[in-house]
C-alpha cells in the first residue's frame, strides 16, 4: 500500500548527502533528511511577493507546466480539479502551494474517494511534493559543457517521498498527485477532499473527482509498448555507499528497477566485458563476466554477475529481450585476467582484425552455450550503439559465422538497418528516419523496431527543462510513425549529486537519468508512463473499432495520432496531444 500521506522537514538543512532505506514494493519512506535544495540563480528571485495575503494558498495547476520556484505565482485558483482514466490506469493532477512567509510542517492528506455506494480508499491517491534540481538549456545539445557558459536555473522534477514540508517564504511549491485506480474499481464518479494543514491545523481543503470509465488496462507485464531504458547498475552502487554487486546493492537496486518494471520495461542491459561507452557517465559501468585467460592459452568465463543480474531484473517482470554491450565498445578495448602473468590484460580490438577474431570467437561461442543452458538464447541479442557501418560489418560477420543463435540489437544512426534488416531489435534516431516500407516489413515480420532521442534532438525530449508533455508526447510519436516504443540510453545513470544538480559535463541537463536514488519517481517518470498508457489504450481502441466497424470513430481517432507524427516542436503540439488524450477517453 503506498502512503498518502507526505512529511518533509528540511529547509533548515545543510546539503550533504541522502540516506534512503528502501522499500521492496516503492519509493523509500524513511530518508535522512539532509537536502537542501541548490540557491536559485535566476533573477527570479527578484520577485514582488508584497501583495500575496498572508498565509498558505493552494491551487490545482496544469500538468503541462513546471512552475518556477521564486515567482510569485500569476495563476487563477482552482480549488477543484477532475481526472479520468480506465481501470488500472495511473492519472495524475498537480497541486501549487505559495506563501510569502515561512509555513512549517505542511502536509496534504486524502479522504476516501466516494460515488454513491462505492467506494476506494484514500490510499488510492498519493501526493509527493515536487523537489527542484538544478538544470541548464539545450543551446547545442551534445558536447562538452562548462557551467558558467550555459544558463542554469531551478526546475520541478524530483518527486520526493516523505510525509511533510517545511515551505519556505516567497516561494512556491509543486505537489504531483497520482491516483492509481484499481483493476476492480467499479465505473462511475468518485470524489475526494485534499485537506492542505500545517503543524495538524487544517489550511485548505481541495476537491478532486475522479472518473473511472468502464475500460480496463491490462497490467504493465502485458503492454505491448517496447519500452527499453538503458539501467546503470554501478550509479546505483556508488549513491548509495555499497560495494558493487553485493547484496546491499541488489537491495538497493529494487525500488529503483521496479518503477522500470512499472513502467513496462521490456529489455535487460547488460555488459559483456569492460564499460561499453568508455566511460562517457559519471559512473563507469562495471564488469558482469570476468574473462580469463589460463596459462594454455585457453579461455574461462565467470558470469556469475550477469546471470544473479539477469535473473533479479527477470523477478521484477523484465523478461523479452537481454540486450548485451558490445561487441564493439566505444573505444574497442577489452580486458582480461592473464593467469601467466597475473595481470589485468587491456587489449584494443578493432573490429575486422585478427586480434578482434581471436578473442571474440571463443567467447562467442561459450557465451552462447551458457545461455542455452540458462534457457535465455533466444531472447539475447548482442548489442551495438550508434557504431560506423564497417565496424558493424565485421561484428555481424563474426556473430552470423560463429553463434549464429544469437540475436541482434543496435541503436542506428547510419541507415545500417538496411544491410541488416532481419536484425532482432533494431532502433533509429528520431532524427533519422525509418523508410516507411521497410518499417512495415519489419512489422509484418514481428521484428521489434523502435525510435530514440538522444543529446541532439531538441524535441521530444526528457531534459530536466523539457515541457512535461514531452515525456507523454513521445509515445504518441511511436504510435503515428507506426514503431514499437521508445529507447532512450539512461534511465539512471546519475551525476555526482542527481538530487540536487541535474547537470552534467557534456550533454543538456538530466539527459543521464529520468528517476532519482531511493526509487524517487519525477515528473518525467509520470508523464513518460502516462504516454505508454495512452499507446496502450489506442491499440486496445483501434481494435476493437476496426472489429466493430465503426469507421467513423477510428477515423477520428486516426485523424488525431497523425497529429503526433513530426519532430518539430510546432505551435499547438501540446494542445493537439490534450484533445487526443480527451478523444481517447472519450471514445
Amino acid at each position: 500500500m503506498k502512503p498518502n500521506t507526505l512529511t518533509l522537514f528540511v529547509s533548515m538543512f545543510t546539503a550533504v548527502g541522502i540516506s534512503i532505506t528502501a522499500c521492496n514494493n516503492g519509493p523509500s519512506t524513511q530518508t535522512t533528511a539532509t537536502l537542501k535544495e541548490l540557491p536559485d540563480p535566476t533573477a527570479d528571485t527578484l520577485s514582488d511577493w508584497s501583495a500575496v495575503p498572508a498565509g498558505l494558498h493552494a491551487s490545482f495547476v496544469s500538468i503541462d507546466r513546471r512552475y518556477p520556484k521564486s515567482v510569485n505565482p500569476q495563476v487563477e485558483v482552482k480549488r477543484k480539479d477532475k481526472v479520468t482514466g480506465w481501470k488500472g490506469e495511473r492519472v495524475s493532477a498537480q497541486v501549487l502551494l505559495w506563501t510569502a512567509e515561512d509555513v512549517n510542517q505542511v502536509q496534504l492528506d486524502f479522504s476516501d474517494f466516494t460515488s454513491g455506494s462505492a467506494s476506494l480508499p484514500a490510499a488510492t491517491a498519493q501526493a509527493r511534493f515536487v523537489r527542484y534540481v538544478m538544470t541548464d538549456e539545450f543551446a547545442e545539445g551534445c558536447g562538452h559543457r562548462k557551467p558558467e557558459d550555459f544558463s542554469a536555473s531551478l526546475s520541478a522534477d524530483m518527486l520526493d517521498s516523505l510525509q511533510s514540508f517545511d515551505l519556505e517564504g516567497k516561494a512556491v511549491r509543486p505537489v504531483w498527485v497520482t491516483v492509481d485506480i484499481p483493476q476492480d474499481a467499479e465505473a462511475g464518479v468518485y470524489k475526494t477532499t485534499l485537506e492542505v494543514s500545517s503543524e495538524g491545523k487544517k489550511l485548505q481543503a481541495l476537491e478532486l473527482d475522479l472518473e473511472v470509465i468502464n475500460r480496463e488496462l491490462p497490467p504493465p507485464s502485458e503492454w505491448t509498448f517496447h519500452l527499453d531504458q538503458w539501467q546503470h547498475p554501478s550509479a546505483v552502487a556508488r549513491v548509495e555507499g555499497v560495494e558493487v554487486w553485493s547484496d546491499a546493492h541488489f537491495e538497493a537496486m529494487k525500488p529503483v528497477m521496479q518503477l522500470l518494471a512499472d513502467a513496462g520495461q521490456k529489455v535487460i542491459t547488460a555488459t559483456l566485458n569492460k564499460d561499453p561507452w568508455n566511460v562517457q557517465t559519471y559512473d563507469p559501468y562495471a564488469d558482469m563476466i570476468t574473462w580469463t585467460k589460463q596459462e594454455d592459452g585457453s579461455w574461462t568465463y565467470d558470469y556469475t554477475v550477469f546471470d544473479r543480474w539477469v535473473q533479479f531484473m527477470m523477478d521484477l517482470g523484465i523478461n523479452k529481450m537481454i540486450n548485451c554491450y558490445s561487441i564493439i565498445p566505444w573505444n574497442n578495448e577489452i580486458h582480461y585476467k592473464d593467469m601467466r602473468s597475473g595481470e589485468q590484460v587491456n587489449v584494443k580490438a578493432d573490429p575486422g582484425t585478427r586480434i578482434f577474431e581471436e578473442l571474440w570467437k571463443p567467447f562467442l561461442v561459450d557465451f552462447a552455450e551458457h545461455l542455452k543452458q540458462k534457457g535465455w538464447l533466444e531472447i539475447t541479442n548482442i548489442a551495438m550503439d550508434e557504431r560506423d557501418p564497417q565496424s558493424m560489418d565485421a561484428a555481424f560477420q563474426l556473430i552470423h559465422s560463429v553463434a549464429p543463435d544469437l540475436g541482434v540489437a543496435f541503436a542506428d544512426n547510419h541507415k545500417t538497418y538496411k544491410k541488416y534488416p532481419n536484425s532482432a531489435d533494431i532502433s533509429v534516431s528520431a532524427y533519422h528516419p525509418f523508410d516507411r516500407e521497410d518499417l512495415l516489413d519489419r512489422k509484418s515480420r514481428r521484428l521489434n523496431t523502435t525510435f530514440y532521442v538522444c543529446c541532439a534532438d531538441p524535441f521530444p525530449n526528457q531534459f530536466t527543462f523539457s515541457d512535461p508533455a514531452e515525456s507523454t508526447y513521445l509515445a504518441w510519436y511511436a504510435m503515428a510513425s507506426g514503431f514499437d516504443g521508445l529507447l532512450r540510453w539512461a534511465f539512471n545513470s546519475w551525476v555526482e549529486n542527481p538530487v540536487l544538480d541535474s547537470r552534467f559535463r557534456t550533454w543538456p541537463a538530466g539527459d543521464t537519468y529520468i528517476v532519482y536514488p531511493g526509487g524517487r519517481s519525477s515528473i518525467r517518470y509520470e508523464r513518460m508512463l502516462e504516454g505508454i498508457q495512452d499507446f496502450e489504450k489506442i491499440t486496445i481502441m483501434r481494435k476493437e473499432l476496426e472489429e466493430a466497424g465503426n469507421n467513423a470513430d477510428l477515423v477520428r481517432l486516426n485523424q488525431a495520432v497523425e497529429k503526433m507524427k513530426t519532430v518539430e516542436r510546432t505551435a499547438t503540439w501540446n494542445a493537439d496531444l490534450n484533445g487526443a488524450k480527451k478523444l481517447l477517453n472519450e471514445l
